[in-house]
């Protein structure tokens, strides 16, 4: 009852604010439900807000951050706030060892803490909730439709080479043997 309360009076405010025609941005509404702003990357081009708490963000290009790993951040986000948490997450990754795991949720459980969780599966990864204070530059990387080509190319590459070197030992085979 008593996390029902702020989540009352926050949704509130945001519908106050949306009636004297002022929309807050996506940091502003972050911050109102107990979330740090950082948890979002800058270059946001576009932002959606309800009042159920379900949001989904357009940043201008699909993007990678580095905090204490690497957060990729696709074109879109979405998900559902709700006071210090962020559920049902989609368009977020997290890096570990050189794989990619989507991150499913985000969760801060008491701000004095100074601890931030995501859940990427079956653990919650714990950082620094001052790593998230403001938002972050994110670099641009190339779409996966690009790593994709070129995986295939690379794999084409890989089966051309394979079956040039074993036609060549087979030539060698036949080249050494006398046929009588």
């Amino acid at each position: 009852m008593i996390h029902l309360v702020p989540s009352i009076f926050i949704h509130f405010i945001f519908i106050l604010a949306l009636v004297n025609g002022e929309q807050d941005s996506i940091y502003d509404i972050l911050k109102a439900h107990g979330l740090p702003m950082g948890v979002l990357p800058k270059g946001i081009t576009r932002f959606e807000f309800d009042d159920t708490g379900r949001f989904e963000v357009q940043l201008d290009q699909a993007c990678n951050a580095m905090f204490e790993s690497e957060l990729h951040y696709d074109r879109n986000v979405s998900g559902t706030l709700s006071y210090g948490q962020i559920g049902a997450l989609s368009g977020i990754a997290s890096q570990e060892l050189f794989l990619w795991f989507p991150v499913n949720g985000i969760r801060v459980d008491v701000p004095s803490s100074g601890l931030i969780y995501f859940d990427v599966g079956v653990i919650f990864k714990q950082l620094s909730l001052s790593l998230f204070e403001t938002p972050r530059d994110c670099t641009t990387i190339r779409e996966s439709g690009d790593l994709i080509r070129d995986g295939k190319l690379l794999a084409e590459s890989i089966e051309k080479n394979s079956r040039a070197k074993l036609g060549y030992e087979l030539d060698q085979e036949r080249f050494g043997r006398k046929e009588i």
